[in-house]
């Protein structure tokens, strides 16, 4: 999901894009946080902050396409490979590691089996979160049915790794024209998927079973590769106020209330599938065609897009703090609410700044010196 990389000197660099992937990350957390004060997914404030997901594939795939397709005479594969561990792995690692240690912490009426999960069963579910291989639900130690319990967000990562996989091992060889025919075939799928699911939304793919399966991958193949199908066909324009105008966008999509209730709710499925088939791609299309003027813009979106990916990947066992709390304070008021709620965004800012500055960008720096950048 990150679109920086060290060795491109030669290519501009979209300070846009990476301000609006920082934006939509703090929306997911602040998604995440009004998600256990919710009574369903009709009432939920930012109703559609889980399409962030989908908004970070067709990013991620359209940012690889530009870096490395045009790299492929010098790149080797286990080069690529090396290159994205190196970039994502890291904080994959640090996120299980906070899961663990908050992970008793959590125990509440809302998982009420937290206090007879042995610790070498955390432990090893923390190992094996290390490695994103996804957990069945006969292994879950907390009772959600995650693949990665002690760090929900992992499956999105799950599914990242995937992408780049496929991308590397033979979809990058693809002509324009045999990748749009596929992209248009995963695309109207995603769309029949939508306006059809029982659910009439998207949400879903985090637990290894078939269903959340079937949903994960119809969210990760037209997003991923319907943004390396843009990135080779697009040119790139020049417009005023594109940050400005692709946060408002981004924004209203997400912030979006649910739509059609519960009599028509194919009329929401089809509202998410067309907002990731046709308004996620403009939204890339207009970030990328502008720039920051400015000093303190480009601070600002070097920042966003520096935190985004540490908040998106540590925030979430705060989440299972909150909602814990929710769970044993059930009359808590809403200035309560609103206290911890706020604590706990202000507490996922400031683990992804820390661990960003003193574990990731050292990591990473000596991952590079010592493995280099082949």
């Amino acid at each position: 999901m990150h679109i920086s990389n060290p060795s491109l000197k030669n290519k501009p660099h979209f300070t846009i894009l990476d301000g609006l992937r920082g934006v939509a990350a703090m929306i997911v957390v602040a998604f995440h946080i009004f998600e256990p004060n919710a009574s369903s997914s009709h009432d939920q404030i930012i109703n559609h902050g889980y399409l962030a997901v989908d908004f970070f594939f067709i990013l991620s795939g359209f940012v690889i396409g530009y870096a490395y397709d045009d790299r492929w005479d010098k790149l080797t594969v286990g080069g690529f490979f090396k290159r994205r561990l190196e970039r994502l792995q890291p904080m994959v690692i640090m996120g299980m590691i906070i899961g663990a240690l908050l992970f008793y912490y959590s125990d509440s009426p809302k998982w009420p089996l937290i206090h007879t999960i042995p610790i070498w069963s955390v432990i090893l579910t923390m190992i094996i979160g290390f490695t994103l291989l996804p957990m069945p639900p006969a292994f879950d130690i907390r009772g959600w049915q995650e693949m990665h319990p002690l760090n929900g967000p992992g499956w999105s990562l799950f599914y990242e790794y995937i992408a780049n996989i496929l991308y590397a091992l033979g979809l990058r060889k693809l002509s324009k024209t045999a990748l749009g025919i596929l992209v248009a075939i995963f695309g109207l799928y995603l769309v029949y998927y939508a306006v059809t699911s029982p659910s009439g939304d998207l949400m879903g793919g985090w637990t290894f079973n078939y269903e959340q399966l079937h949903i994960g991958f119809t969210r990760l193949l037209f997003p991923f590769f319907g943004g390396l199908l843009l990135s080779r066909m697009v040119t790139i324009g020049k417009l005023s106020n594109s940050m400005l105008i692709s946060s408002l966008m981004i924004s209203a999509i997400l912030f979006m209330p649910r739509i059609g209730g519960e009599e028509n709710r194919w009329m929401n499925g089809l509202y998410e599938s067309l907002s990731i088939v046709l308004i996620f791609p403009l939204i890339i299309y207009i970030g990328a065609s502008g720039q920051v003027t400015g000093k303190i813009g480009n601070k600002v979106c070097k920042f966003l897009g520096d935190i985004s990916y540490p908040i998106y990947i540590t925030h979430f066992p705060l989440i299972y703090l909150y909602s814990a709390w929710i769970s044993k304070n059930p009359n808590a008021g809403i200035s309560q609410k609103i206290a911890y709620g706020g604590l706990t965004f202000l507490s996922a800012l400031l683990i992804g700044y820390f661990t960003l500055k003193f574990y990731d960008e050292p990591v990473r720096k000596w991952l590079r010196k010592r493995f280099g950048n082949a």
